[in-house]
């Protein structure tokens, strides 16, 4: 029996994914973000082990909540589980549960991903993160390359799995309006794109990092207001809108 190990769940999550979603935080993560809200997950010795049939257990006894939703896998990094992700959400669609994954793709690699193609099999949403689409800001941010977090949005479009993009508008990292139009006409090649969300750093997390006794690495950055997260989302439609007209120029110049 195959047992995956997880931080914590969720009864009522209603940001992650459409509809009120049994949320499950999976433990362990590759990646350190430095506006990480949950470095509490990053260990992958921490948390408790569980079965999938204990998850859908816990999922039943709330699903009358849950009608409009699903479950969603999030952490952490649900990737760096594959084999146990791939049970949770095949025993989840057995039921006519909606699955929805929630990833950074940090673990995903163009050379070797049966694992998770598998897991992918019983995917019905993706939500991704992409921190920054410029790689060498990304490795400053994150600690690792976005070659493969690209790569991995790629083949998820050639797989036809729908996926909402999520980015984090990061005073003085990730604000820069070169960089939005860039990310936007790079979104402009993922056909499989059905939501946008555009969300504003905050700094909610200090607390938990000094708890923890961590520190936070962005100091005193101070939290993006809703007017720039606004102006934000508005550069990278620019952007998402300049790319796709290329690709019809193109397309007629053939």
């Amino acid at each position: 029996m195959i047992k995956g190990r997880i931080h914590s769940t969720e009864s009522f999550g209603t940001v992650d994914g459409p509809g009120v979603r049994y949320v499950v935080f999976f433990q362990g993560c590759p990646m350190r973000c430095q506006y990480c809200h949950n470095p509490d997950t990053w260990d992958f010795s921490g948390g408790r082990e569980v079965t999938a049939e204990e998850l859908m257990a816990e999922y039943e006894s709330y699903k009358e909540f849950l009608k409009s939703g699903g479950v969603t896998a999030t952490g952490g990094e649900p990737l760096a589980q594959p084999e146990f992700l791939a049970e949770f959400f095949r025993l989840a669609k057995s039921r006519g549960v909606h699955t929805c994954l929630d990833t950074s793709a940090g673990c995903y690699s163009p050379e070797s991903h049966e694992k998770i193609d598998e897991a992918l099999r019983y995917t019905d949403l993706v939500m991704l993160d992409i921190k920054h689409i410029d790689d060498n800001a990304h490795r400053e941010l994150t600690g690792r390359s976005n070659r493969n977090i690209l790569a991995f949005a790629e083949h998820i479009r050639e797989l036809g799995i729908p996926v909402w993009i999520r980015h984090v508008v990061v005073p003085g990292i990730t604000d820069d309006e070169g960089e939005l139009f860039r990310l936007g006409k790079y979104l402009s090649t993922l056909t499989n794109i059905k939501a946008l969300d555009i969300l504003p750093y905050h700094d909610m997390a200090k607390p938990k990092y000094a708890e923890l006794g961590l520190d936070y690495p962005l100091g005193d950055t101070p939290p993006l207001t809703k007017e720039q997260a606004i102006a934000a989302r508005e550069t990278v439609i620019r952007g998402i809108k300049a790319g796709l007209a290329e690709q019809k120029n193109n397309k007629e110049c053939r």
